[in-house]
C-alpha cells in the first residue's frame, strides 16, 4: 500500500515526465510572428450587368400594326405608277385620262401612305430609343425613308410641272421615282426579312 502511495505521489509531482525542453520559438525585435495569409483569389470573370427590361407601350405597337399595313399598300400603289408612268412617258399630252387620272390620284395615295410612315415611324423610333436589338437597323431604314420622302416630294411637286413640257424634266422625274421606289423597296423588304 505503501508503495502504491509513493508512485501515486512520484507520478503527480512529474517526476517521471518527460523533461526534454519544447523547441523554442524565436522572437524577432520583440514583435510576434504574423502569420501567413493566404490571400482570396480574386474572380476574374467580369460579369455583364443585367439587361434591363424596356417595355414599350400599347401605343408602340398600335402604331406599328398601321405602319406594317400601310407599308404593304405601297406595293399595289408602285405597281399602279409605274403602269400609268409609262404610258405618260411614251405618249406625253395625248396619254389617255386613266393614264392621266390614275397618276395623280395614285400619286396622292402614296402621299398619304408616305405621310402617315413618317409620323408613325419616327414616333416609334424614338419609343424604341433603348432598344438595342436592330437599332442600327431601325435608324438606317429611317435614313433611307426620309431620303425616299425628299425624292418623291421633289419628283412630285417641282419636277412634276416641268415635265409635262420638257423631255430632260421627264427624264428627271422618272429616274428620280424609280430610284425612290427601288430604295423604299430595298428598305421595307430589309425591315420585312431581318427586323425579328
Amino acid at each position: 500500500m505503501l508503495v502504491h502511495a509513493v508512485l501515486a505521489l512520484t507520478l503527480s509531482t512529474g517526476a517521471f515526465a518527460d523533461t526534454t525542453p519544447p523547441n523554442p520559438v524565436p522572437v524577432r525585435d520583440s514583435q510576434p510572428a504574423a502569420p501567413f495569409v493566404v490571400p482570396a483569389p480574386r474572380d476574374t470573370v467580369r460579369r455583364r450587368p443585367r439587361p434591363r427590361a424596356i417595355e414599350l407601350s400599347d401605343a408602340y405597337y398600335s402604331r406599328l400594326a398601321i405602319h406594317r399595313d400601310m407599308s404593304y399598300a405601297i406595293y399595289p400603289l408602285f405597281a399602279g405608277e409605274y403602269v400609268f408612268g409609262r404610258r405618260l412617258w411614251a405618249e406625253s399630252r395625248n396619254a389617255p385620262t386613266w393614264a392621266i387620272t390614275g397618276h395623280r390620284v395614285f400619286a396622292t395615295a402614296l402621299v398619304g401612305v408616305f405621310a402617315v410612315n413618317t409620323v408613325t415611324g419616327l414616333w416609334n423610333l424614338w419609343d424604341s430609343r433603348n432598344v438595342p436589338d436592330h437599332r442600327t437597323m431601325r435608324i438606317v431604314h429611317t435614313l433611307t425613308m426620309l431620303i425616299a420622302d425628299g425624292a418623291f416630294s421633289y419628283a412630285g411637286s417641282t419636277v412634276a410641272t416641268q415635265a409635262q413640257n420638257s423631255l430632260a424634266k421627264r427624264q428627271l422625274h422618272r429616274t428620280i421615282t424609280i430610284s425612290a421606289m427601288g430604295l423604299t423597296l430595298a428598305s421595307s423588304l430589309m425591315m420585312t426579312f431581318f427586323n425579328h
